[in-house]
C-alpha cells in the first residue's frame, strides 16, 4: 500500500522547497526539491526537520482516522534514530 504526503516550506534564503514523503511497503522515502534547481534530491538519511514536519502531518491524519498508528509510530522511531526527540501534541 502506498502512503504519500507533501508539504512546502521556504529556506533561510527565501527559496521555495517542496518535500515529499512516501511509504511503500514498510519503508519511508523522503525527497525534496528547491524551486530554483528543479531536480529532486532523495535522502538516504532524512533531515531531522523534515521528519519532525512529517510527524506533525501524520499526527493530524491519525487523529482524523486517515492513517494507521503503525505508520505514525514508524516516523517517531526514525526521529529517535536521527537523534531527535519525539514531539508531544495536546
Amino acid at each position: 500500500m502506498r502512503n504519500s504526503h507533501r508539504w512546502k516550506t521556504k529556506t533561510a534564503d527565501g527559496d521555495k522547497r517542496e518535500v515529499r514523503a512516501e511509504k511503500f511497503g514498510k519503508k519511508w522515502r523522503i525527497q525534496a526539491q528547491l524551486a530554483s534547481e528543479g531536480m529532486w534530491v532523495y535522502y538516504d538519511t532524512p533531515l531531522l526537520e523534515d521528519l519532525l514536519e512529517l510527524h506533525s502531518i501524520l499526527w493530524k491524519k491519525y487523529q482524523r482516522k486517515h492513517l494507521s498508528y503503525e505508520d505514525f509510530a514508524a516516523v517517531g522511531k526514525l526521529i529517535e534514530d536521527a537523534g531527535g526527540e519525539i514531539p508531544t501534541y495536546d
